[in-house]
Parts: C-alpha cells; structure tokens; sequence
C-alpha cells in the first residue's frame, strides 16, 4: 500500500503535468482560435489544477495599461466556453474539461517596473549601457 505522502506526491506531480499541458493549449488556443479584440498581448504564466483536475486557476500577464488588462481578463472570461471546448477537443487524457479562472499575474509587468527603475540608478557607459560592477 502507498503511503500518503507518496500518494499526495503522484497527484500533485500529475496536476502540475496537466497544469503545463493546460497553459500550452491555452496559449494555443489565443493564438489561434480568439478574434476578441479586447485580449491583447497575453502570456499564460501558470496553471495550477485542482488535484481532481477539474478546475485550473489559470494566470495571465498582459502587457499595457490596467484598462487594457482588465479588457484582456473581461476577453478572456467571455470566451472561457469556446476555450473549454476547445481543450475537451484537444486534451484526451483528460476525463473531463477543466473549469476555467482567468487571474492577473502581475510579476512580469512588476519585473519590467523594477529593470526600468535599475536604469535610473545604474551608472551608465558612454554608449548608454548600464555598467557592471562586480
């Protein structure tokens, strides 16, 4: 008999498998399939699967301005059946086609914040690159 933690372990590994093949379609599926005008540029960050996988909290950076990614999040959920569908098409290994949640990750929009305010500080050569100091 498994232990607990062994169980727990093959299930989370699994979920974290599912989550990954999840954002690929996904992403995929923006690629391709969506001709909403509101979801600009949009990258999947992260999938995290529910462990019986029928509901992924799928997180989203958009690059532009908060209305812009409010409009992109407000595209995103009004296409979320077409984009069920689609991965119930797509993704055979699954029982079921998992319950969307569309959330704002803002780490890249907070890393691109942070590299902007290093240019302001960083000492500069004379061509406009930043120094390196050991």
């Amino acid at each position: 008999m498994h232990s607990l933690k062994a169980v727990v372990s093959m299930t989370s590994y699994r979920a974290d498998q599912v989550g990954e093949q999840v954002r690929e379609e996904i992403m995929s599926i923006i690629r391709r399939e969506l001709k909403d005008p509101r979801i600009g540029f949009v990258s999947i960050t992260g999938v995290r699967m529910s462990p019986d996988l029928r509901a992924a909290r799928v997180r989203v950076s958009v690059l532009g301005s908060a209305d812009e990614q409010k409009a992109s999040i407000r595209g995103l959920v009004s296409a979320k059946g077409l984009i069920r569908h689609e991965l119930g098409r797509r993704l055979h290994n699954l029982k079921f086609s998992p319950e969307l949640r569309f959330e704002l990750d803002p780490s890249i929009e907070y890393s691109v914040h942070i590299s902007e305010l290093l240019k302001e500080v960083l000492p500069q050569d004379s061509n406009g690159n930043q120094e390196h100091t050991p």
